[in-house]
């Protein structure tokens, strides 16, 4: 299957000059939801993996279906403020300015094995400090899933360390 037939290109959005990459006509498609899932089953192996965590927002259809998939549970990375309890925190740089995460405190086991998941991987920026922010409450990275990655802006450079997969690169 060519999932780059199924993702749609928006010229100057979200703003002027940027070709934004939308992988939402995948999510109708069920055959390209299960090819999805398949193709990330032939990269990681199940006895890897403990849970999977979706980056907020798109990130979490991923994470959900790779989760139901290998029959493992899913955690969300969110943005500041959107978790209940208690939550760790985590500032970083963006191309465009800064922004925080979080994730709650107790969700993840010492030493649970952690795929993180992201529609994308452009700069890197988010991607890095989710890492960052699973390790600091116990967690181990078993890699990172993306479904698109844009190569030119180099984003694998921050998280090369880990196993990662990207199904479409630009």
């Amino acid at each position: 299957m060519n999932l780059k037939d199924k993702i749609a290109e928006y010229p100057d959005f979200p703003k002027k000059g940027i070709l934004f990459r939308d992988f939402s006509p995948i999510l109708k498609d069920p055959s390209a939801l299960s090819f999805i899932a398949d193709e990330f089953l032939k990269h990681f192996h199940p006895n890897d993996i403990d849970v999977f965590a979706g980056i907020e927002s798109r990130g979490f259809f991923l994470a959900s279906i790779l989760a139901s998939r290998y029959n493992k549970g899913m955690i969300m990375i969110r943005k500041s403020g959107k978790l209940p309890g208690k939550t760790s925190k985590l500032a970083y740089t963006v191309e465009y300015g800064k922004d925080t995460i979080e994730i709650q405190k107790d969700i993840i086991k010492e030493g649970e094995k952690v795929l993180i998941c992201d529609d994308l991987l452009a700069t890197g920026g988010t991607a890095e400090a989710s890492a960052k922010l699973v390790e600091k409450i116990g967690g181990k990275i078993s890699g990172f899933a993306f479904v698109i990655e844009l190569t030119d802006l180099d984003g694998i450079k921050g998280i090369n360390k880990y196993n990662c997969k990207s199904l479409v690169k630009y």
